[in-house]
């Protein structure tokens, strides 16, 4: 059964306790005893570097964990303080980048195909009768629309559809949260938090709390993005 497939790995935000040792062998222990799964460290937060005092702390990599730098000084990191993360800056050029993309939807497809049935509608055709249409006949009727084939000749992801269909402000909306949280997000008191399912009325469901969680987590609190393989 086709699924829609992720740019990148899976990605799960963990957030520490007070006091917790907050490195990257703690996080990646805190994502296998929930997820049982192994992962990397993803250099996805760009590093804030304040007035003044930001001519000092750009060369230097404390309260961050697997920072990256660019002519020495520090610009990516995979997590540490939420106080020298740039959270915003961080969501500001995936909101950029998302708006780009949509619009070159818009060009390329909007304004040259009909609106087409997503992906969950031919599922829900194969769920109600699997003996008339099997996986491969709900693929192929989701596929032979012409704005799917439109996707797919342009390199657009055909089961983000729905996404785009919803407007721009939808498609940037999702991606800056994503940016922010990834796929899943442990909170400091051990809980997992997912998408109930993968439709995009749920993840927006899961980014919202998982963004006003982070949001409320104070500027000493430490984060560290695990990306899964």
């Amino acid at each position: 059964m086709p699924t829609p497939r992720p740019l990148t790995d899976p990605v799960v935000t963990v957030c520490f306790a007070p006091g917790e040792d907050a490195d990257w062998f703690a996080a990646s222990e805190k994502v296998n005893d929930l997820l049982h799964a192994d992962g990397t460290p993803a250099r996805r937060y760009h590093v804030r570097h304040r007035p003044l005092i930001g001519w000092l702390t750009r060369w230097c990599g404390y309260h961050l964990l697997d920072a990256t730098r660019r002519f020495g000084a520090i610009t990516m990191a995979a997590g540490g303080r939420k106080s020298r993360l740039d959270l915003t800056g961080t969501a500001a050029k995936t909101a950029t980048e998302a708006a780009r993309r949509w619009r070159a939807w818009n060009s390329h497809i909007n304004a040259t195909t009909k609106p087409a049935h997503p992906w969950e509608h031919y599922l829900a055709q194969h769920h109600a009768d699997p003996a008339t249409v099997s996986p491969d006949e709900a693929r192929r009727r989701f596929e032979q629309q012409p704005r799917v084939l439109a996707m797919l000749a342009h390199s657009f992801d055909p089961y983000e559809l729905p996404v785009y269909q919803a407007g721009e402000a939808t498609y940037v909306g999702l991606y800056w949260r994503v940016a922010l949280i990834g796929d899943a997000l442990i909170t400091t008191d051990g809980r997992l938090l997912m998408p109930a399912s993968d439709s995009v009325a749920d993840r927006f469901r899961f980014l919202n709390e998982a963004c006003a969680y982070v949001r409320s987590l104070r500027p000493t609190a430490r984060l560290c993005a695990v990306a899964i393989a």
